[in-house]
């Protein structure tokens, strides 16, 4: 099932946070190769984990992590603007109804659907808080990915080719997309309306949007 749960909030589910944790270590550092810090308990996370970002995840059956992605607004500190401007040509990109995605993880052992089903969690924030678009910055080997699932960004700044190849885009999410990510997932859209009505009592939490 897809969560919506706080960075504040995240210790009231001990499995799923520790296996999140571990997942974004083994895929960043362990199989991609990146340079992340990973702590002596085997976790990856960074200064943005500590802002209250909002995650999305995927919930096993188990209580682990299947995957997920980070969500914090582009009105504060932000990795697209503290570290990837030359990707932009030093553009800021700042707009309380543009939120920035990153580590987008994906679980070793994760359904085929589960892709699908996180962008599928990402426009359900989009519609309940007023998002009009997501920024990313994202290699190469997302580009298969993003295309497989439906939600392809607009690419607005790059540098470098083939595998080495960075992007920045941008996700916007309208009605055709949603019906066309929800069916890639398997999911009915009146289901996971439900799991994020469930995660905020029907009530959107503006805190994030309003972030200065």
């Amino acid at each position: 099932m897809l969560r919506f749960i706080y960075g504040d909030e995240i210790d009231r589910f001990p499995k799923l946070k520790r296996s999140m944790f571990l997942d974004r270590a083994d895929q960043f550092k362990t199989r991609l190769g990146w340079d992340v810090t990973v702590d002596p308990t085997g976790e990856e996370r960074d200064a943005y984990d500590e802002m209250n970002p909002l995650y999305v995840l995927w919930e096993k059956p188990d209580g682990t992590h299947g995957g997920s992605m980070r969500l914090l607004p582009t009105t504060g500190p932000c990795m697209v603007n503290d570290h990837f401007l030359d990707l932009t040509n030093g553009v800021r990109i700042t707009s309380p109804f543009i939120w920035e995605c990153t580590r987008f993880c994906l679980a070793r052992d994760c359904e085929p659907k589960t892709a699908a089903a996180l962008m599928l969690g990402g426009g359900e924030v989009m519609a309940g808080f007023g998002v009009e678009h997501y920024v990313g910055v994202f290699d190469a080997r997302m580009v298969r990915i993003y295309r497989m699932i439906g939600a392809s960004p607009e690419i607005i700044g790059a540098q470098g080719e083939g595998r080495d190849r960075i992007s920045v885009g941008l996700w916007g999410f309208c009605e055709a997309a949603r019906r066309t990510v929800a069916e890639r997932a398997g999911i009915a859209p009146e289901t996971s309306r439900m799991w994020f009505e469930r995660a905020f009592g029907g009530e959107c939490r503006q805190t994030l949007a309003q972030t200065a």
